[in-house]
């Protein structure tokens, strides 16, 4: 070992996602002493993997996307090989009582599309009303799409995943979360060349990606701790943080070190320190996420459908989405096929802590209502919970937010990213690029160059979830 890698602080990473484990694997192959902690007991986190009746099934529905940045597509690539499989997008729309294809067709919706929709989508484009008060997720989607696909899809659809009403959104959830905001660009989209509605798609699930970085990350030399709770974070001052963890052998302090987070930004000002300024913590509370249950069906059936999505925007369906995993990797069982439906909801609603057996006849009346019922067998039926699904962009959250954020990143020793550590609607590509960024930042000293960071955060305000 160098004497410069022998002196500098070595490197603690929270979290084991993408963002957590491209910086470690970046960082460890430089020669950092790095070692990441994460509380499951598996990498990956919400992008992560997991094997059910012996079909490897996702944390939801999750794709790579042929915008990811070059250099990241090409390590991911070296990784993977073979395994790494391009994929057609072959999802549909439960609209108005009919299907349309997504990515959308300009067949498909002639054929297709409910005429009423159709009509109220011509007349948007030769009529589009004013802006009239304040700017939010609603008036904003209204201006650039038009009442009718705005009431027909993304207002309900918006009202079941962040569970309140558009107007109440910022206008930045528009803007970060609907890559087509206007009907221009939707038109354009919809014209696109077909190789254009296309994936990348691990074939032993998204969680492969992750599993990937993390093997490259140990075999240059980072540790990686699963099982491991972070208990508090000590700020001596001296751009080295005191990292309390506990495992099932006890409570330990690890060795002094550079943080880089990627939990909630909340949760980590309330691991600091000394204690945060009540201000602060005050700050955490008020940013809202929205939770999610993941209800996993083992079908007795080869193939539900050969749609890899579903999407549901009605009310009167429970679920937003369903996804058939082995539609995405072509890989499982030869007999049965596995569904996974979304539910989001928060844990204060009754269905958080519904059974099993509730939630199957919640996927099922689902499906029925949706003109695609499942008459067979339905072998298991297993829950997972996801405490923070997605941040909720409420009016007058980016307040909090920067309080929270300006105080952090002014703390010496602590580096907070990835979608959840700055509390933003990313894709996994999107989270990568922080990883390598953050990385980047940091010199072979050990020193962070937090300018450098800064130029960084602003690139990061332009990134727009592709659905």
């Amino acid at each position: 070992m160098s004497d410069l890698s022998s002196h500098r602080a070595p490197v603690i990473v929270l979290g084991a996602g993408p963002a957590g484990l491209g910086a470690a694997w970046q960082l460890a192959r430089r020669g950092f002493s790095v070692t990441v902690v994460e509380r499951g007991p598996a990498v990956g986190g919400n992008a992560g993997s997991l094997t059910l009746d012996g079909q490897r099934v996702d944390f939801g529905s999750h794709r790579l996307h042929p915008s990811c940045a070059p250099a990241i597509l090409a390590d991911i690539r070296s990784f993977l090989g073979g395994d790494l499989l391009d994929r057609p997008r072959h999802g549909r729309i439960h609209l108005g009582g009919r299907w349309l294809h997504f990515p959308l067709k300009p067949a498909n919706l002639l054929l297709h599309a409910p005429p009423a929709f159709a009509a109220g989508v011509l007349r948007d484009a030769l009529w589009k009303p004013r802006p009239n008060g304040p700017e939010n997720f609603a008036s904003v989607l209204a201006a650039g799409l038009g009442p009718t696909i705005c009431q027909d899809f993304y207002f309900p659809y918006a009202l079941k995943i962040w569970g309140m009403d558009p107007q109440r959104l910022d206008a930045e959830q528009a803007r970060r979360r609907v890559s087509a905001g206007s009907l221009s660009k939707m038109v354009r989209k919809v014209l696109a060349p077909s190789n254009k509605g296309r994936f990348y798609y691990p074939r032993l699930g998204f969680g492969q990606i992750s599993e990937a970085y993390a093997a490259a990350a140990q075999q240059a030399g980072a540790q990686i701790l699963l099982n491991t709770s972070v208990t508090g974070i000590a700020l001596p001052g001296n751009s080295r943080a005191v990292v309390q963890v506990r495992d099932s052998s006890g409570e330990r302090a690890l060795p002094p070190g550079l943080v880089l987070s990627t939990i909630p930004l909340p949760q980590l000002a309330r691991l600091l320190q000394p204690t945060a300024p009540e201000a602060i913590l005050e700050a955490g509370g008020a940013l809202r996420y929205r939770a999610m249950i993941l209800i996993y069906l083992t079908l007795d059936t080869p193939q539900f459908t050969e749609y890899d999505a579903h999407y549901f925007p009605a009310a009167e369906i429970a679920i937003t989405r369903l996804s058939e995993p082995k539609n995405y990797g072509l890989h499982g069982p030869a007999g049965t096929t596995v569904l996974c439906a979304e539910l989001p909801c928060d844990p204060a609603d009754t269905v958080w802590t519904a059974s099993d057996a509730d939630l199957q006849k919640l996927v099922l009346d689902s499906l029925s209502r949706a003109g695609i019922p499942y008459t067979g067998r339905v072998l298991t039926t297993t829950a997972r919970r996801l405490g923070q699904a997605y941040p909720v962009y409420e009016s007058g959250f980016r307040r909090h937010f920067e309080q929270l954020d300006q105080w952090v990143g002014r703390l010496d020793g602590v580096l907070t990213l990835g979608r959840q550590g700055l509390f933003a609607h990313d894709n996994t590509h999107h989270t990568l690029a922080m990883a390598y960024a953050a990385s980047e930042c940091i010199d072979d000293s050990g020193h962070f160059n937090r300018e450098r960071w800064q130029h960084h955060r602003r690139t990061f305000e332009e990134f727009v979830v592709e659905d």
